[in-house]
């Protein structure tokens, strides 16, 4: 599947999009011709633009050249709790990090998301006109690929939203110059109703199974990655009944278990594909993942925080042979010398990196610990801790969790705090917890928003806290300002109201 995916990437972005030198607007245009006159005739050349949208995640498709999945760890890790900056941090990381985001960043760049959603927006657009030039493209065949497509839009929408809160929404394919028109932002609220009714059109389209393989399903969408993303967008939208309800279906459908502990490393993130893995992006000989170069000690850009050992994983004083978190030391990170180790160990007891050309790491946006941990959210937030906890216990258990302070059942408070610790440990540097501290904080009008502060006050320097607290307080900050680039060629953009 791995290698289907790349070599048809090759070639849908040589003979179809031939992007890269667009310098207009969000960066959007194709080459003007191939898209509607002569690609759009089989079904053939449906599954490569389909194929292709995937491709643009694994690629540099941004102004800056970074791969989409640099872009999702950078958002969701160097403003938490989790890393630190190493030897090769760059001025704009380190400007994350400490709080001092300027719209020049680079990190802000969003035009690589727009690319992809733009690929989104040519299959959704052009691919039903197949149904006239080949008559072995069927009506399933061509809700698959629909399908497929706006679930994808939708999930770079929610990093969009999540990482910006409002921004510029196109449902429409840019195909043309014709096309290229400015538009404005639109509001949040509006952006995830629309997340949510793609997701729930592209359910009723992709199916359980491609019948491929279990890799191949692992790497596309099927009803099951739908399934994971709207759970996690009704969290964001604090609709817990209906992210419950999503959970359910992942649950019950017994398609997915937990990996055992001992081979926590091993399944998930060296071979991959695991049983436990609804949704990831794979990579392998031909197109290398990005965090390589991020995390060996000659090119690390970032490391793990050293508070990690003690305050998060926890430290067993109790056995002569002490217990470890299957997670946390030589899974996560390296606790010789606190090098993030998901993505470059070749092993789960941190001896041995893997090779450069064997970089095949996936990026994974959903697993069923994700499932497990999310209906335990959204039903403590239902007033339910006491069935929360149950899934929680489920998580620790295959883990081998260190008990750091004992679980309160019958807290809904506490457990909220217990849901939180329990995914900034299970999902160490998986470009989450900033979300998820975002997602705590900003819940009840703000109550939550030490969870930000005290994050903070790990990662930021002591020279430097102050300044960022008082940023921090403005709820405004914890959404990226509009890269100046956009500013320029928009007349239309307004930038984020921190940062004007």
């Amino acid at each position: 599947m791995r290698k289907y995916i790349l070599i048809r990437f090759l070639l849908v972005i040589a003979a179809v999009y031939s992007l890269s030198g667009c310098k207009k607007w969000l960066d959007l245009k194709p080459t003007d011709g191939i898209v509607g006159n002569e690609f759009w005739q089989t079904k053939e050349q449906v599954d490569a633009a389909v194929t292709g949208i995937y491709s643009s995640i694994l690629a540099s498709t941004g102004g800056n050249s970074r791969a989409l999945t640099d872009f999702m760890f950078v958002w969701g890790e160097a403003r938490a709790d989790m890393v630190t900056p190493g030897n090769r941090t760059s001025q704009d990381e380190q400007d994350m990090i400490n709080v001092n985001m300027v719209p020049t960043n680079g990190f802000a760049d969003w035009s690589g998301f727009y690319k992809t959603i733009n690929y989104a927006n040519v299959v959704i657009e052009l691919a039903p006109g197949v149904l006239a030039t080949d008559n072995t493209f069927t009506q399933e065949h061509l809700d698959r690929s629909v399908g497929q497509a706006k679930a994808l839009r939708a999930l770079m929408y929610f990093y969009l939203v999540r990482t910006f809160r409002d921004v510029p929404l196109k449902l429409d394919a840019t195909i043309s110059d014709d096309n290229i028109t400015p538009i404005p932002k639109t509001g949040a609220d509006t952006i995830l109703n629309q997340i949510v009714a793609d997701l729930k059109e592209a359910e009723l389209k992709v199916p359980l199974s491609y019948g491929n393989t279990s890799a191949f399903d692992k790497g596309r969408i099927t009803r099951y990655a739908v399934n994971a993303i709207l759970a996690d967008v009704y969290l964001w939208m604090d609709d817990y009944t209906s992210a419950s309800a999503e959970c359910d279906k992942l649950i019950n459908a017994n398609a997915f278990t937990l990996v055992p502990g001992i081979s926590f490393l091993d399944d998930l993130f060296i071979t991959g594909a695991a049983t436990e893995t609804i949704f990831e992006i794979q990579y392998d000989e031909q197109i290398l993942n990005p965090f390589f170069n991020m995390h060996t000690p000659s090119q690390k850009r970032y490391g793990a925080a050293l508070h990690l050992p003690e305050e998060v994983f926890g430290i067993d004083l109790v056995n002569a042979e002490p217990q470890l978190d299957y997670r946390g030391e030589d899974a996560a990170f390296r606790g010789s010398d606190f090098g993030i180790w998901k993505y470059v160990g070749a092993d789960q007891n941190g001896n041995n990196y893997r090779a450069i050309d064997q970089s095949f790491a996936p990026w994974i946006f959903y697993r069923y610990a994700d499932a497990l941990l999310m209906k335990a959210e959204a039903i403590n937030e239902l007033g339910q801790p006491l069935e929360a906890s149950r899934l929680v216990k489920t998580i620790r258990e295959r883990a081998r969790a260190l008990e750091m302070v004992p679980l309160d059942s019958t807290n809904q408070s506490g457990m909220a705090t217990a849901i939180l610790e329990e995914r900034q440990r299970e999902f160490a540097f998986e470009g989450k917890r900033w979300f998820d501290l975002l997602r705590f904080a900003k819940r009840n009008n703000y109550a939550g928003l030490d969870l930000i502060l005290n994050a903070a006050s790990i990662s930021v320097p002591v020279t430097l806290q102050q300044a960022a607290f008082n940023k921090l307080r403005d709820h405004n900050s914890h959404y990226m300002p509009v890269f100046l680039y956009e500013m320029q060629t928009n007349p239309l953009l307004e930038q984020n109201p921190y940062y004007r």
